[in-house]
């Protein structure tokens, strides 16, 4: 399969269509790209359980991976509202607070439309090949807000300054990947996904993961300390 540069927007057939079909177009693709990823997405699959004709489809769209990278500017839209709403508990979070306080409100939104999320980070964490301008625009959006992260935490003494900044923010940026990758996986066995990312194991396991993260694997002088939700809380706890 092969990436292109375009224009992220179906077609205007596509928004001529009435809200209710519109919607079940795009419910039938999340669920095909959260089973099947996008290299082995059908559109065939797509079209059938749509009750649309393939002609229409491609009325509509240029391929899968047109609607792929539409279900990506939603997600982002969803997600830009959403975190416009929030705040830390207090803005005097350390780096490693802070970081975790953007984790877990991350993993709030995603518990809001976990099939979505799911199906997105199928495609974008578990293939690598598919790296279209879009998607790597956000990858370095990530890693430059990381790095600025690193870099003020070496300023305030709270990050050793002789560490590879670079790799750093590789490491980070892989971790990230892995504990949502992980939540999604393991939320989505679960009845009541929301239910589930929100209760008090749940949260414990996300803090003993970034635990690791911030202090490695070697015998030190810390030891992991259930942290109360006050400290760290999920956006949304009750």
């Amino acid at each position: 399969m092969t990436t292109r540069s375009y224009k992220i927007m179906p077609k205007q057939t596509f928004f001529n269509l009435p809200d209710e079909k519109r919607e079940n177009i795009i419910n039938i693709a999340v669920d095909e790209f959260a089973e099947f990823g996008l290299e082995n997405a059908s559109t065939n699959r797509i079209v059938s359980k749509s009750g649309i004709s393939k002609g229409s489809f491609y009325q509509y769209f240029e391929d899968k991976q047109d609607i792929f990278m539409h279900l990506l500017k939603i997600l982002e839209r969803e997600k830009m509202a959403y975190l416009s709403g929030q705040s830390p508990p207090n803005m005097n979070l350390d780096t490693f607070a802070y970081y975790r306080w953007m984790v877990k409100t991350g993993l709030a939104f995603n518990s809001t439309n976990s099939k979505m999320v799911q199906a997105v980070t199928r495609v974008m964490v578990g293939e690598r090949f598919f790296f279209s301008k879009y998607l790597t625009d956000a990858r370095e959006r990530t890693k430059e807000f990381i790095k600025n992260m690193i870099d003020n935490a070496i300023k305030k003494g709270e990050i050793d300054p002789s560490i590879d900044v670079e790799l750093a923010v590789m490491v980070m940026e892989a971790w990230q990947n892995t504990i949502t990758t992980y939540i999604l996986d393991e939320g989505m066995k679960q009845k009541d996904f929301a239910a589930w990312v929100y209760s008090a194991k749940t949260q414990e396991m996300i803090d003993k993961l970034l635990y690791v993260m911030e202090y490695g694997l070697r015998k030190t002088e810390s030891e992991f300390i259930t942290r109360p939700p006050s400290n760290s809380p999920l956006i949304g706890e009750k």
